[in-house]
């Protein structure tokens, strides 16, 4: 029996990442193809979003990941090695999912925008399940609002609000990410119109959503864009090189911290704080103000090792 492989024109190709699968990819090249992929090595590690460089295996069907572009941006979160992992690469849109269930966790969606300010892009906070209601969220969506992020309720299971997310997503290359069980896989589903991605009900005993997306993937939208599927997450926070950083991730206290008394004031115990003056206004909200300190305090810890 003699095995025919494909004969490609070039050794070496331009193409990027649409799926991880631990050491194994799936990329597209720039001529539409898309092929499996290994990983020459064990220092590469490259994600969805990448640009990469790739070769065809020799009498396999499988290629061959032989270098990563330089990426514009990523996606990052410290790992319990004191490690930085990056999530994705080269985004420019962040979508970050709460829920009428499980209960929202509004410090996560706020570390999430943290990061995507720090990558140089823009967000918007979905709400899902508002046929659940959203009068307990209304407060916090508001505060989103009136920062300037897009804010869409919508519910993938009826249907409702989801032209809105839509809209927001056309014509970006975004990713989608929050609490687990909040629904990130069934707004994919009813943006596509299939079960493209799998889902699951929340944990009637726990009340928390079980992790249901094993790798992360790129699904181009219909209505233009494309969407990176990301795991969900009990918890998150950036990766930071520093503390003094984390008010460049919150608009509203980096636009206060111009009127600070002091260039380098961080914001929490300094005198003629603009940050602080604001909080006791009601300008900026407690409640951001106190996430800003708890990803301030995060990562004293995690840079000190104590975490």
């Amino acid at each position: 029996m003699v095995m025919v492989h494909a004969v490609y024109t070039s050794a070496m190709n331009h193409a990027t990442v649409i799926a991880t699968y631990s050491r194994r990819m799936r990329i597209a090249l720039d001529d539409g193809q898309e092929v499996d992929a290994r990983i020459k090595g064990k220092r590469l590690k490259p994600v969805c979003g990448d640009r990469v460089r790739a070769e065809p295996i020799a009498n396999e069907d499988d290629w061959l990941i032989t270098q990563i572009d330089e990426r514009r941006n990523e996606l990052t979160r410290p790992n319990m090695r004191g490690q930085v992992e990056v999530l994705a690469a080269n985004l420019d849109y962040l979508v970050v999912v709460a829920a009428a269930e499980p209960k929202p966790d509004w410090f996560i969606v706020d570390r999430y925008l943290c990061a995507a300010e720090l990558m140089g892009i823009d967000a918007c906070v979905v709400f899902n399940k508002s046929d659940l209601g959203t009068s307990d969220a209304r407060y916090e969506l508001d505060t989103y609002f009136d920062i300037g992020y897009d804010v869409v309720a919508c519910s993938a299971q009826t249907g409702d609000g989801m032209d809105n997310v839509r809209e927001v997503l056309a014509s970006h290359r975004a990713i989608i990410v929050g609490q687990s069980g909040v629904g990130k896989s069934s707004i994919i589903n009813s943006l596509l119109g299939d079960d493209v991605q799998k889902t699951s009900e929340i944990s009637d005993k726990s009340r928390e959503g079980r992790h249901t997306t094993v790798n992360s993937a790129m699904i181009t939208l219909q209505g233009g864009g494309a969407i990176i599927d990301s795991p969900g997450v009990r918890d998150y926070a950036p990766a930071l090189e520093s503390s003094a950083i984390a008010s460049q991730g919150f608009r509203e206290i980096r636009d206060a911290a111009q009127e600070c008394r002091f260039a380098n004031c961080r914001h929490l115990r300094e005198p003629g704080c603009a940050v602080k003056a604001r909080c006791e206004t009601g300008e900026i909200s407690p409640r951001r103000y106190e996430s800003f300190k708890r990803i301030v305090n995060l990562t004293e810890q995690l840079n000190e090792g104590k975490y």
